[in-house]
């Protein structure tokens, strides 16, 4: 339906577009209020574009807010450790070769695909209502991701707290916070069971086994259980743990503080929507580069710090690593997840662009900035690292981490050992604590606009109380995270909602818009923004997103599927009961995607399955620019029906089965590519001569079509000998006048519209 002209249409004209798919297919599809139906307390300023939505106040607030969600704390804690893991240096080729092939063509469709549409990552799927599901997917993935991440930047704000105190409460085994006997910050020497001359028995320590001139045989050594003061702080005044998830303790108090602090900066800051994020994060996305320099520069100034970085990217890179799959696995699977992609993020925040943003340019700054931001940040992780191996005489093997093992144990151990050590720690901490508060500014904003996508007449006036309603409900949920069990049920969803299962929403996206909407249709979608471009411009983009992507998102799926491992944190197993709980919250959030593409089978219209099938891949009727102005004559003409006694209009009908019957033309003429690739096929004109060609002209002639030349409406030349021959008794037309079948594949691409406008597929 219209957008910001629907207060001009009579009531009969607005019934007349009122298409019956049912449910979400589209009486939900409608997302657009009418003019006077908008509030006028929206958060929206004069010089907004959209005045229903609103927009950015400026593209530096929306680049610093996806660079703000994009950069976050997988660079930090994550990727200098793969590095080092995985071959040093070396690990930066297959890291950029999947930035190239996955990560940039991903950012550049789903920023692409919210722009284009101004709608959030539910309502965006009107392009192929089948696949709605695959937004509710990602809200509820959002939904339980939220939890672990709140948590950890509740356990960022803790330390922060802590940090302002000398000495710091974890630089040594103090009894006020419970250190017990096995704290130390040197391992213990192991005792030794020691055979006396009589036959008895004793236990005694290295030193008197030195004094005496003994040795312990082997199999009598007894290791004594050690942690550092750093660790041991953690598990026993932080977390207070249990011994399992089964022993669920009591609510941390402080921990429950902070959590509440966490939300209520959350809240505050998207109180008024993209108006106020926007400019928090001039702050929150620009301070970490800061820290960032500070710790570099008093890093590189440590004693062993270049061995930290002959480790992380110096002359001990090893490209032999290049060889194994494992590390190319790696390189994708964080490209993957520190771009945000699959998580709806970025299409919620692209769709407050105005219409007519560069989001080419955009996509490749942010891929840029965050790739040199994981390079950048190793730097520093490995410079301090490597002065701890100095101190503690170590190989900068033993003491590199990552995770929650690096940020809550390594690094408050080195800080506590440098000069000014709680200024090194608040430094840190803060870091940490802005690189969370970004990455959940843009999880709730993308919530939010779900939500007000969804209800906009009763939810763009209350926002404030929908966001308050909302961090209030995630904070409920999230007390079960600062209980005594709670690094367990972070470390679960993590496991389970978390790992995997954005790479299937992945997949789902880029299957239903480069093959179901259209690849080309997706492009000229792309340029009514920013402009024709030429078809070399494409050939990269259009490969990726139609071929090299897809297959590379399959093979990591499968592969994550395959070396699938039962959740574990440090040695303690999980019971069955939580590994089904955590199945149950996998399967929970992935079901949406086979019943809502189900059930909009169900209630399409058709007489056939394939029928069925196009009908509910076709894109609704209002899908499009999400204002009048911008809807041009593509989406502006689109033929209306007078017919909507069965729900369907007759122009979605002859869609649909144009649609059908463009699939049995593309089987069909599969059968006839071996006589289509020989070096002599029979074509046939319009006049019925036969004659011998080339079939490089069916190839040139579908080439013409996909880089947006004009070829002819009404080809001069058909598919090669047999197949005419087979294609006069099973296809409507018995002339042969059909398009050749690499045509029809290209249409096929674009989508039931551009097959629709072809004449010699619609007669029959």
């Amino acid at each position: 339906m219209p957008s910001v002209t629907e207060e001009s249409f009579s009531s009969d004209q607005i019934d007349k577009r009122k298409f019956a798919l049912s449910g979400f297919s589209q009486t939900h599809h409608q997302t657009r209020a009418p003019k006077h139906m908008v509030a006028t307390n929206n958060p929206v300023s004069e010089g907004d574009e959209n005045v229903e939505r609103g927009n950015w106040t400026s593209k530096t607030d929306y680049l610093l807010s996806v660079i703000g969600s994009a950069v976050g704390l997988g660079n930090v804690w994550r990727f200098p450790y793969l590095a080092y893991r995985n071959g040093g240096g070396a690990f930066l080729i297959p890291y950029i070769l999947m930035l190239a092939v996955a990560g940039m063509p991903m950012l550049f469709l789903e920023t692409s695909f919210g722009q284009f549409a101004s709608l959030g990552p539910v309502a965006v799927w009107k392009a192929v209502p089948m696949l709605q599901g695959v937004g509710i997917n990602i809200v509820l993935l959002e939904a339980f991701s939220i939890i672990p991440y709140t948590c950890i930047l509740a356990y960022s704000l803790y330390y922060l707290f802590a940090s302002f105190q000398s000495p710091l409460p974890w630089a040594g085994c103090f009894s006020w916070w419970g250190a017990d006997e096995t704290c130390s910050r040197t391992p213990k020497d192991p005792l030794c069971n020691l055979t006396l001359n009589d036959g008895y028995f004793t236990i005694v320590n290295t030193t008197w086994l030195q004094a005496n001139n003994k040795t312990c045989l082997n199999g009598s050594e007894i290791s004594i259980p050690h942690q550092g003061p750093s660790e041991q702080y953690w598990d026993k005044v932080v977390l207070r743990r249990t011994s399992s998830i089964d022993e669920t303790g009591e609510i941390v108090w402080y921990l429950a503080l902070c959590l509440f602090l966490a939300w209520l900066i959350i809240g505050a800051a998207l109180s008024k929507g993209i108006k106020s994020s926007g400019k928090v994060v001039y702050f929150t996305a620009t301070l970490p580069y800061v820290i960032l320099t500070i710790l570099l520069i008093r890093g590189l100034t440590l004693e062993g710090a270049s061995k930290g970085i002959e480790f992380y990217i110096g002359s001990q890179s090893d490209f032999s690593t290049l060889a194994d799959a494992q590390v190319w696995k790696d390189a994708a699977m964080q490209i993957f997840f520190s771009l945000s992609v699959g998580s709806g993020t970025l299409i919620a925040l692209s769709s407050y662009n105005k219409f007519h943003n560069n989001c080419y340019q955009d996509a490749i700054v942010v891929c840029v900035v965050n790739c040199g931001t994981s390079v950048f940040a190793g730097f520093v992780i490995f410079s301090i690292l490597g002065h701890m191996a100095h101190v503690q005489g170590k190989p900068v093997s033993e003491v590199a981490q990552s995770g929650f093992g690096l940020a809550f144990m390594a690094y408050p151990e080195i800080a506590a050992q440098l000069p000014w050590a709680p200024l090194w720690s608040i430094l840190f901490f803060l870091m940490l604590v802005t690189l969370a508060i970004d990455t959940m500014f843009a999880a709730l904003e993308k919530l939010l606009t779900v939500l007000l996508d969804r209800f906009p007449k009763y939810l763009r006036s209350k926002r404030f109380a929908l966001t308050c309603g909302i961090c209030v409900l995630f904070y409920l949920f999230g007390l079960v995270s600062v209980t005594q069990a709670g690094i367990y049920w972070i470390h679960l969803i993590d496991h389970f909602c978390v790992g995997w299962v954005p790479i299937i929403v992945t997949l789902l996206e880029l299957m239903g818009v480069s093959w179901l909407y259209g690849i080309n249709r997706f492009i000229k979608d792309i340029e009514m923004m920013i402009g024709e471009r030429n078809w070399l411009f494409w050939l990269w983009w259009r490969a990726c997103w139609v071929f090299i992507t897809p297959c590379l998102m399959a093979v990591l799926l499968i592969w994550s599927l395959t070396t699938l491992a039962p959740p574990t944190y440090g040695p303690v197993e999980y019971p069955v009961w939580a590994v089904a709980l955590g199945w149950c919250m996998t399967i929970f959030c992935i079901m949406w995607v086979p019943i809502v593409a189900v059930v909009r089978v169900v209630q399409a219209e058709g007489s056939t399955l394939w029928q069925k099938v196009s009908a509910a891949c076709a894109s609704a009727p209002d899908w499009g620019p999400y204002l009048e102005q911008h809807r041009g004559e593509r989406y502006r003409k689109r033929p209306d029906s007078t017919d909507v006694s069965h729900g369907v209009t007759e122009y979605e009908m002859t869609k649909s089965r144009t649609y059908a019957f463009a699939v049995s033309h593309i089987i069909e003429g599969l059968l006839a590519l071996p006589e289509l690739i020989s070096q002599k096929c029979w074509s046939q004109t319009k006049t019925g001569q036969r004659r011998w060609s080339d079939p490089d002209l069916h190839i040139t002639t579908w080439w013409a079509r996909s880089t947006h030349t004009q070829p002819s409406s009404n080809s001069s030349f058909n598919s090669c000998g047999s197949h005419c021959s087979r294609k006069s008794t099973s296809w409507p037309s018995s002339s042969c006048s059909a398009t050749s079948i690499l045509e029809v594949i290209d249409m096929f691409l674009q989508g039931p519209d551009s097959l629709f406008q072809n004449p010699d597929l619609t007669h029959g």
